[in-house]
């Protein structure tokens, strides 16, 4: 296809028009193919594993299909690994905790990103910092104080440092978020006679539901999945979380690998639904109360 233009010399000149050759196109879905294969097998592969034999698991063959799937490990990871009553104490605990870092994120954030004073931008430096504090550093001083109110080898030794240690990133997002919020809304409130937690509860958190949604996932991920502080401060068998299961299938003399493989694809089951659940609230709302110009 072309076009003439014409020209000082009086002779049409033609343009000929570039046609877009989809190699950009087939390269980015080349990219998200190769993404979607490397983000899809590990559970695959997961799966596979969890039906498979110990003599099949210890003969090498990691890539090699089950001769005949063992769907009785999945039984074994149910009623040895006592998976309900460790799937209620994560639920329980990862609840609480997300429940809190929503609270206190959403309030910091709100009193940083809204409100004109002099030490906001400090305050947010003081959470920023506190994501840089290793997890590791922190569990004999917790040690110390948890035994010393009399709260260790209980769910709150465990809540607590979740809780402080999600809230600096919920923060961090939650607040680039607010600050992005036109003022004028708030203006028009205040006109209108709402306070600040008027505000706060009618206008700020019914906007900030999308990144909220995100500060949910990640808590929920990096909750469910902790082993570190969970063996650190929780001791008894009734207050144990999901990742404790794999320790009953490992004895001193002999190990269920086909049953491990399937506490933990029951265990991830979990965070895969949560995610698709919530992940489909977090496109929805980007640009609810913004200003209509």
């Amino acid at each position: 296809m072309s076009r003439t233009v014409p020209a000082f010399s009086g002779k049409p000149l033609t343009v000929e028009k570039k046609k877009k050759i989809p190699v950009a196109k087939g390269l980015v879905l080349l990219f998200l193919s190769v993404l979607l294969i490397t983000q899809l097998y590990p559970l695959l592969w997961l799966l596979i594993y969890s039906l498979k034999t110990n003599e099949e698991i210890l003969s090498g063959s990691f890539f090699s299909l089950p001769a005949a799937p063992q769907w009785n490990n999945f039984t074994d990871a149910v009623n040895s690994g006592n998976y309900f009553r460790y799937l209620l104490n994560s639920f329980f605990v990862t609840s609480i905790t997300m429940a809190g870092v929503l609270l206190l994120s959403s309030l910091a954030s709100f009193a940083i990103s809204r409100f004109r004073w002099k030490y906001g931008q400090m305050v947010l430096l003081v959470f920023l910092i506190g994501m840089m504090i290793p997890l590791q550093a922190t569990l004999l001083p917790l040690m110390i104080i948890f035994k010393n109110l009399s709260i260790l080898n209980t769910h709150l030794s465990i809540i607590l440092p979740y809780i402080a240690f999600q809230t600096p990133i919920a923060v961090f997002i939650l607040s680039g978020f607010m600050k992005s919020i036109p003022h004028e809304i708030e203006e028009s409130a205040v006109i209108d006679g709402a306070g600040i937690f008027r505000i706060f509860r009618s206008i700020i958190l019914p906007i900030s539901v999308p990144p909220m949604m995100t500060v949910s996932i990640l808590t929920f991920i990096n909750i469910w999945n902790e082993y570190i502080l969970a063996a650190t401060f929780i001791s008894a068998e009734k207050l144990k979380t999901l990742p404790f299961g794999v320790n009953s299938f490992v004895s001193q003399y002999s190990v269920n690998y086909g049953a491990i493989g399937a506490f933990l694809v029951l265990g991830a089951l979990p965070v895969i639904l949560i995610y698709f659940l919530l992940a489909d609230k977090i496109t929805k709302g980007m640009v609810s109360g913004a200003v209509k110009g």
